[in-house]
């Protein structure tokens, strides 16, 4: 065996066990608390997640000064775990990592197929996975651009997405889902999915009470991998439906709200 495959090696069993040490004090004070959340199961965050190819992006961004190093998993998915970083200026980072041995993707393609930006498909699950990662990131810069808010994206690493942490000490923001909401939140959500058709140029394909988080600053926008640009087929089809999500889940909160139909004529004329 080479030198080099040697170091690689070495590398990557030092920083694997470094995780995984981080996470077994996180699954252990999350049991303590009482219970985990979905996908802080021990096997499946590592075996799913904490793969070669994986743990080696991990070990490069910390060589590319994006990171200093890696804190245990914050929330879980069917198809990405988000991990709780701190980079050299002790700024807390996100960094979600999609599950490669994942097959939810494959449902994702209708997200894919049609835009525009996005032509050359190539076939296999990581490509797949790879090229959702690279259309998050892409999405995510386009919207900070038009000051939509949203998590400043800061590096893109194949299946490995870094962004500014929204929340405090590891603790992601509360979505709207679990929080108290008001007249001013409601006109904030259909403010943001009207700028993001008018001025990022996008759909979002998954508006919902589960996609924002609500911060002290406002609302913030997140997990914009399936956001489609407007030349998508069915991007009309996609805003009708987040804006038939986000005035269900107002309306049953007793919050005011328009007609849908109304709110759609607004953004697209």
């Amino acid at each position: 065996m080479s030198d080099d495959l040697m170091s690689d090696d070495l590398l990557y069993d030092d920083l694997s066990r470094k995780i995984e040490s981080k996470i077994d004090h996180k699954l252990t004070s999350k049991s303590k608390k009482g219970g985990l959340e979905d996908g802080f199961k021990k096997g499946k965050v590592i075996n799913e997640v904490l793969d070669k190819p994986t743990v080696m992006t991990l070990y490069k961004m910390i060589s590319d000064h994006i990171i200093a190093y890696v804190n245990g998993p914050v929330s879980a998915g069917k198809e990405s775990v988000l991990f709780w970083a701190v980079d050299e200026k002790n700024n807390d980072v996100a960094l979600k990592i999609y599950l490669i041995s994942t097959s939810n993707f494959k449902k994702r393609e209708q997200y894919i197929t049609g835009d525009p930006r996005f032509l050359k498909l190539k076939k296999g699950t990581k490509n797949l996975i790879y090229l959702w990662a690279k259309k998050e990131y892409r999405n995510l810069t386009q919207c900070y651009k038009c000051g939509i808010p949203v998590p400043r994206p800061l590096y893109l690493s194949n299946n490995v997405l870094a962004l500014d942490f929204v929340g405090e000490k590891g603790s992601p923001a509360h979505i709207l889902l679990d929080s108290e909401v008001d007249q001013n939140d409601y006109s904030q959500a259909i403010s943001i999915i009207t700028r993001l058709y008018q001025k990022a140029k996008l759909v979002h394909g998954d508006y919902s009470e589960y996609n924002i988080f609500k911060t002290p600053k406002g609302l913030v926008l997140f997990d914009l991998g399936s956001a489609v640009d407007l030349r998508h087929p069915n991007a009309q089809e996609f805003l009708k439906r987040d804006i038939n999500n986000i005035v269900r889940f107002f309306s049953k909160r007793g919050i005011s709200v328009e007609d849908p139909n109304k709110i759609f004529e607004d953004i697209v004329r």
